[in-house]
């Protein structure tokens, strides 16, 4: 096997890959020792420090910010099937020990040392994400890989994501192995669920808000609960099944509202449901008007804060947002406030929060602080891996 080409860093910009950190910026790479354009997008290097010291295999893509990321951090050579399968059948064991049933994230890139890679699972068929160069070139291996430790009846390419036309890859989405059928299905803490893999928002499912739902359930019985940004229901129809008597869900999609509507028919809820198309600080005016309240708000948006110069008109979103629930709330209600935005802090969320409580005359009592399930791991040396925060609050009335 032919040597790596190495890729030497600046001096002094070493110090967090060697605490664990695996993404490397094109600013701290020593272009006039190894010049970036000496790489091809998902090339294989061997990373160093300015000394020369290896410091592991680094997959590259020069077009990006992220210019590359370590993979391997006790080898010099380039990486293949075996580490690959390694990783993988790592990850499962550890989702075989969180889950009893197959429905989880069995992959998480970063944190599973699998950079760029996302599997979920939906019982015998797999969809997955590719967000990186390197990744895209070992992507035969990874199908491989998860051919020989599950057998799966088919595995989706669900690569239509917009970090892929930053990192240069061409966006697809295709059947790579087996058969994947219109629907997927899952369960979830004992309601059921249909998802499209192919047509739906990322892998069709959000696996990452499983304790939020959890907890959401837990607090559900008896009470009217509004569900805004929706999709398929997942809050809204776990809430039905554990006893909530009126569930009204928010989406502006009406492909998602009607597998929203499938699947609380599917758990026998429909009479306890409604479904609601439209932009959702207008409906939830709407509502406010109209004089409902609820005992339970989930807002569970779309990342407000996509880039570093989003934080400001981000942050407002969330606000208004958040300042127009409190009018649909009654009083000691919970809301439920999340944000899969990795820029925006949870100290952050929850000063939005608290101002928008006061501007409308409330106060509130924090009950739970919660996050991205164990089937998201946090990388403890990589910060960015922890992207998901939700603050569930008692709304009270001054």
């Amino acid at each position: 096997m032919s040597a790596l080409a190495p890729l030497q860093l600046r001096r002094h910009e070493d110090r967090r890959v060697r605490q664990g950190h695996t993404w490397i910026y094109s600013n701290e790479i020593d272009t006039d020792a190894t010049p970036l354009k000496g790489f091809q997008a998902g090339d294989q290097a061997l990373l160093q420090g300015a000394s020369g010291r290896p410091l592991g295999v680094a997959l590259v893509n020069p077009h990006s910010l992220i210019c590359a990321r370590l993979i391997h951090r006790d080898g010099t050579e380039a990486v293949g099937a075996a580490l690959i399968e390694a990783r993988l059948a790592a990850a499962l064991r550890l989702r075989e020990r969180l889950f009893s049933q197959p429905f989880y994230r069995l992959a998480y890139g970063d944190s599973d040392g699998l950079p760029g890679l996302v599997v979920d699972r939906f019982g015998e068929h797999l969809v997955v994400q590719v967000g990186t160069a390197g990744m895209e070139r070992l992507l035969p291996e990874v199908i491989a890989a998860l051919d020989m430790l599950l057998q799966p009846a088919g595995i989706l390419l669900r690569n239509d994501t917009a970090v892929r036309t930053l990192e240069q890859l061409p966006v697809y989405t295709r059947v790579a192995h087996g058969e994947i059928p219109e629907f997927l299905e899952l369960e979830e803490h004992g309601a059921r669920f249909r998802v499209s893999a192919q047509e739906g928002q990322k892998t069709g499912w959000f696996f990452d808000h499983r304790p939020g739902r959890a907890r959401v359930a837990s607090l559900a019985a008896g009470c009217r609960v509004l569900d805004v940004f929706s999709y398929v229901g997942a809050w809204g129809v776990e809430a039905a099944v554990a006893g909530a008597t009126d569930v009204c869900c928010i989406d502006s999609s009406g492909p998602a509202l009607a597998l929203a509507a499938q699947n609380a028919a599917l758990n026998g809820v429909e009479g306890r449901m409604r479904f609601i198309e439209g932009q959702a600080g207008a409906e939830i005016q709407r509502l406010a008007t109209a004089g409902e309240r609820f005992d339970i708000v989930v807002l569970d948006p779309p990342a407000f804060i996509k880039r570093r110069k989003d934080q400001k008109t981000g942050e407002h979103a969330y606000h208004k947002l958040n300042r127009e629930a409190m009018a649909v709330l009654a009083d000691e209600a919970i809301l439920v406030s999340a944000s899969c935005s990795m820029h925006l802090s949870e100290s952050a969320l929850l000063e939005i929060m608290q101002l928008a409580a006061a501007q409308a005359g409330r106060t509130l009592q924090v009950l739970e602080f919660l996050g991205q399930g164990p089937d998201h791991p946090v990388q403890a040396a990589i910060p960015e891996t922890r992207y998901l925060k939700t603050i569930v609050a008692r709304v009270m009335s001054v």
